[in-house]
């Protein structure tokens, strides 16, 4: 079985608290489809989102971080 991957680069606007971040990594996490969320400590306005383009487009993954009450877009990879 051949699984594609796709990578998406999410900027967040405000500078979170390590608390608000660790939660929206969260929630990225709890989409099924999502593969990895990186946002390193030194870089964190830039979350890294890998997914299963087939389960889930980067749209859903922009409002769900927008559900969070975050203002946010994406960055093109």
């Amino acid at each position: 079985m051949d699984i594609q991957l796709a990578d998406v680069l999410i900027h967040i606007d405000e500078s979170l608290t390590a608390d608000r971040r660790t939660s929206v990594e969260t929630q990225l996490r709890e989409i099924d489809g999502v593969v990895s969320v990186n946002n390193p400590d030194d870089k964190p306005h830039l979350t890294l989102v890998e997914f299963r383009p087939d389960k889930v487009d980067s749209k859903t993954l922009l409002e769900q971080v927008e559900a969070e009450g975050v203002h946010a877009e994406l960055v093109g990879l």
